[in-house]
């Protein structure tokens, strides 16, 4: 099974972001892929028109796409965009996605808060925990846009999803844990542990954000477009940065 994730493309009018990518895409397209999960953040600057042009780009990949919203985006006008977005769960106003593809479920976990660029996990725990004891019980991959281990670059963790504890809890010693939890919203690759279980932050397709951790000097930030590629196998889940 292969699963691609992008995030954070925040396509707008000024920006090359939907260049970038046309670049990730294209690279994807060379692998046979079972399904790509989008974490969030599509558009920037209210370009609700982008929606459409994101989406006709994404079917292109001839697989199931999954998405979650991001802080940037309209959850009214996403339905309206991807209205066969696959696996699709509205839970009151959330976006969340439950597919099961081969011998993998996918869950997708809508954590944003209206107003604000931060986001939430406790509001939709028990969802969550309804959805990991469904039978049948495949190993799982979760998604998010927010992270919830802190990054160390703290204007972005003051914006993470509250709720890292309680989710925790939720997950400690679930004999169907998910094999690896991914987000995105940093704008940064990378990777840590919750709850003894891989917590990955999918790098963005727009420009990085600096790796900073609050010291008097800003290191640079030149990445390329980055997206996950997780695969999984007899041998286990390996879920990998790429640049592209």
């Amino acid at each position: 099974m292969i699963v691609a994730q992008i995030s954070d493309i925040h396509a707008a009018p000024n920006n090359d972001n939907l260049l970038r990518l046309n670049r990730a895409l294209s690279w994807l397209s060379v692998l046979e892929l079972d399904a790509l999960v989008v974490s969030g953040d599509l558009i920037d600057d209210d370009w609700t028109d982008g929606y459409a042009v994101i989406a006709a780009r994404l079917g292109a990949l001839n697989c199931p796409v999954m998405l979650v919203p991001g802080n940037s985006d309209d959850r009214r006008l996403m339905r309206t965009s991807f209205a066969t977005r696959y696996g699709a769960v509205d839970d009151c106003d959330a976006m969340h996605f439950v597919a099961q593809i081969g011998g993998l479920k996918l869950v997708g976990i809508d954590t944003c808060l209206p107003g604000t660029s931060a986001g939430d996990v406790v509001q939709h725990l028990t969802w969550l925990e309804r959805v990991l004891e469904e039978p049948p019980s495949p190993p799982t991959l979760l998604f998010s846009h927010h992270h919830f281990v802190p990054s160390g670059i703290a204007p972005l963790d003051a914006v993470i999803a509250e709720g890292k504890a309680e989710l925790g809890d939720l997950l400690t010693g679930r004999s169907l844990a998910p094999l690896a939890i991914s987000s995105g919203h940093v704008h940064r690759p990378m990777s840590a542990m919750l709850a003894g279980i891989p917590a990955h932050i999918c790098g963005s397709i727009c420009p990085a954000n600096p790796l900073w951790f609050g010291g008097q000097n800003i290191p640079a930030a030149n990445e390329p477009p980055m997206i996950m590629v997780h695969r999984l196998t007899r041998d286990g889940l390996v879920s990998s940065h790429v640049a592209v």
